[in-house]
């Protein structure tokens, strides 16, 4: 029987910095990310600055001792809430072990710590044409009315 792990990453332990840099490379190079690999100097300093920003931390998913997927998060704040928000800023399967409940148990990882550390919320933004919009919706996330969009400036 295949073993699925959810656990969350504790940086300064390799296996977790390893599996998270791992993920979250593979999900750069897929579509749905960059589109390529994540470049050196971005690899080379992500953990660092993912152990010392406040509010972060990722879930990893372990498939039979293998890294497969990730939720990176961020919290946040809503001011018409007065309440913490859970964002999960990355969720990421790697391709050879999608559609096995990875991204379902990573979600319902997120899940539990917001309502443990009484969030408000939990919010993701996707991709139109990303085949987990299905998945995210099945979990009860929706777009919410009026429809919102996910605006950014790269400075």
């Amino acid at each position: 029987m295949k073993e699925l792990e959810i656990i969350e990453a504790d940086f300064s332990i390799k296996k977790h910095a390893d599996a998270v840099l791992f993920v979250t490379d593979q999900y750069a190079r897929d579509p749905m990310g960059l589109g390529g690999a994540l470049p050196d100097n971005i690899r080379d300093k992500l953990i660092d600055e993912l152990e010392k920003f406040p509010g972060t931390f990722s879930y990893i998913a372990f498939f039979d001792g293998e890294p497969a997927g990730i939720a990176n998060c961020v919290y946040s704040f809503s001011t018409f809430n007065a309440a913490k928000v859970i964002n999960i800023h990355d969720l990421a399967v790697i391709k050879s072990f999608r559609s096995k409940g990875i991204g379902e148990a990573l979600i319902s990882a997120v899940e539990k710590k917001a309502a443990e550390t009484n969030c408000c919320k939990v919010t993701l933004e996707v991709r139109e044409d990303n085949r987990a919009r299905n998945l995210y919706e099945r979990m009860g996330f929706s777009y919410g009315e009026p429809l919102m969009y996910f605006m950014s400036k790269y400075l």
